[in-house]
């Protein structure tokens, strides 16, 4: 049952409402640029600076105080980088490469599992990059790492992998299913090969649907599909086609991502300008075909079923995302007070030498770059990543957490209520369904001005 209280007056704030038009100024803010930034992690990678001096593992670890840990590997490799990319990855396949990597990795978490021991796993999650894109032999010596080394128990864990289509055989589908995968992410970005090749995606509709075939053939218990829209020469109908075509395969989840562009992307800001925007209208269309056959929204992003769960006995995990342990260079790990992860770059050049730094390393002990939350940052993370999705931010878990009310720190938080885009409902904060839809803009205005003046000043490599 939804509250009538106003916020600003069960908690004794007698500052004043903002006016009408003060409203519609901020909520046209709001509306006008809705994909400016994606706010993927708060904060941003891009706010992350070296750490000096740097920080002992085992002391960081040792008073982490979540309750359990997620367990992250990131492989750095792809086929061939999509114009759209901007994540820690590099084109090359090479098996030597590979195996050097994962040499490297192993070492890395022989040094890294005694630090985490004493905490169990909830969560495992192997991304990249192409994970798949791995030999068999490599492929399946991260499990080995994952639970002979890292203590991994999979019979009791959510495992979730990345894969492409052009990467997935027999062998590797056997390897998932032997190591009791639950959850299976392909990225299919569209099913209309003119859209793959703007975005300079080498991929054969045929190759998709052969993949998809195959995957059906081994019915993990999650099969998550991943489309974007707003791609050069897209229409909503053309959209409307390849999310048809996604769900004629029945998965269990559904991302669907508006499409990013960034100076230091393949497919520039500009390439699209020649274009109408149709983003917006692309998820309104989705939002309301994927509510038709019986998907439940919880993020801007992700769609799901009721059904598509694990099937094991899990341990709770925050949605907070504390307790994240990286392994593997552009992996990044998150205690409540500190994130960190290897150095960020993009660009052929810089990865590479990123790359060619941490396999040469002896030593991964450290914590030499990252960010030491604040704890006025601790709460922008803790709101951020439960109001952005559908189940909200319970306000007495924020009392509980950080000892003040939610409203007498952010009080600029009552435009979310004011303006009808937020409300208050058996004491939880909650984005409406259509103000879900502008989760990235919302999470960039709730930036600090710190933390947006760090990521200003940032030069990408």
């Amino acid at each position: 049952m939804a509250s009538s209280y106003h916020p600003r007056l069960l908690h004794g704030d007698v500052s004043p409402s903002p006016s009408s038009e003060e409203l519609l100024q901020w909520k046209s803010g709001i509306t006008a640029d809705p994909y400016r930034s994606y706010l993927y992690s708060y904060p941003h990678k891009t706010a992350y600076r070296d750490l000096e001096p740097p920080l002992p593992l085992n002391e960081l670890w040792r008073d982490e105080p979540a309750e359990s840990f997620f367990l992250y590997m990131h492989i750095p490799f792809c086929g061939a980088r999509c114009g759209f990319c901007n994540l820690f990855t590099l084109p090359d396949k090479r098996a030597d490469v590979h195996a050097r990597y994962v040499d490297a990795l192993e070492r890395q978490a022989r040094q890294w599992a005694p630090f985490t021991a004493h905490k169990p796993y909830a969560r495992f999650a192997i991304g990249g990059g192409t994970p798949t894109l791995l030999a068999p032999d490599q492929l399946r010596r991260l499990f080995y790492i994952a639970t002979d080394i890292m203590g991994l128990a999979t019979d009791k864990v959510s495992i979730s992998v990345e894969t492409s289509p052009e990467t997935l055989t027999v062998e590797k589908l056997e390897i998932l299913k032997d190591a009791n995968v639950d959850r299976v992410s392909m990225g299919i970005q569209s099913f209309v090969a003119s859209e793959s090749a703007a975005i300079y995606r080498p991929q054969d509709p045929d190759v998709v649907y052969r993949a998809l075939e195959l995957l059906g053939r081994y019915d993990f218990p999650i099969l998550n599909l991943d489309l974007i829209y707003g791609l050069p020469g897209q229409t909503v109908e053309t959209w409307l086609y390849s999310l048809n075509q996604t769900l004629s395969y029945n998965p269990g989840e559904i991302f669907i991502y508006p499409l990013y562009t960034r100076e230091h992307t393949i497919v520039k800001p500009g390439d699209l300008e020649r274009q109408e925007d149709i983003r917006l209208q692309c998820y309104n269309a989705a939002r309301e075909l994927l509510e038709r056959h019986g998907y439940r929204q919880y993020s801007m992003r992700r769609f799901a079923k009721e059904t598509a769960e694990s099937h094991k006995p899990l341990l709770d995990y925050s949605c907070q995302e504390e307790g994240m342990v990286g392994l593997g260079c552009g992996a990044r790990s998150y205690t409540r007070g500190v994130h960190y992860a290897s150095r960020y770059g993009v660009s052929r050049k810089a990865t590479e030498s990123i790359i060619a730094d941490y396999v040469a390393a002896e030593r991964y002990d450290t914590a030499d770059y990252g960010i030491v939350l604040e704890p006025e940052e601790q709460k922008r993370r803790f709101i951020l990543k439960a109001i952005l999705h559908s189940e909200g931010l319970k306000l007495s878990q924020y009392t509980e957490r950080f000892g003040t009310l939610l409203w007498s720190d952010f009080p600029e938080l009552a435009l979310l209520t004011d303006s009808g885009f937020g409300l208050v409902e058996d004491d939880v904060l909650r984005l409406t369904g259509e103000a879900l839809g502008y989760s990235d803009s919302i999470g960039d205005w709730f930036i600090s001005s710190s933390i947006r003046e760090r990521m200003e000043r940032f030069v990408l490599p």
